[in-house]
């Protein structure tokens, strides 16, 4: 029986890899990369999904992953953003998507603007607030409660965000040398 138990074991610790393009995935090195592309790529996908359908039972069904992440990010710490500040922290280049999200929350009154000198500073009105509370009550009940009961591990949760952090950071650098290649 127990060496019946070490094949499963060997087995199992010997999964193949589930690669984005397998003509991206080297045998010897770089499948790694291939292998975790594909994990944010479901991941992200799966994420715009839930944000889709979170924000739709909070009462609005014309949102886009981006305009969801927008309205959450101008509504952190009640504290009022400017158009670079926003896309600086959601690590977004082109301003102008970000710029015409921030237009569809100010059309659905949940933010508004106010200008200081040349710039505008953008927080969310008290519809904004209260959807985004709305977003949070859904967001326990649905995702938080089904992670509690699968008994995840929040501290590894925190780890994995922290990995992925530094890793946008390597993707950026690559980003750069592409540019230039």
């Amino acid at each position: 029986m127990a060496g019946t138990k070490k094949k499963t074991e060997d087995a199992s610790s010997k999964s193949t890899p589930i690669v984005s393009a397998s003509h991206l995935a080297d045998a010897k090195q770089g499948w790694q990369m291939s292998e975790l592309e594909y994990a944010m790529t479901m991941t992200y996908n799966a994420f715009s999904r839930w944000m889709i359908h979170c924000m739709d039972s909070a009462g609005y069904k014309d949102f886009n992953p981006l305009d969801i992440l927008i309205l959450h990010n101008v509504n952190h710490r009640k504290k009022e953003k400017r158009l670079a500040d926003i896309s600086f922290m959601l690590n977004i280049d082109d301003t102008h998507t970000v710029n015409y999200a921030i237009k569809k929350l100010v059309k659905a009154e949940l933010v508004t603007g106010s200008k200081v000198g040349k710039e505008i500073f953008y927080r969310t009105t008290e519809l904004g607030q209260e959807t985004c509370r709305k977003y949070g009550e859904i967001r326990k009940a649905c995702l938080l409660s089904a992670a509690e009961a699968t008994d995840r591990d929040f501290n590894e949760i925190s780890h994995v965000a922290k990995v992925l952090r530094s890793l946008s950071g390597l993707y950026d650098q690559a980003s750069r040398s592409a540019a230039s290649f």
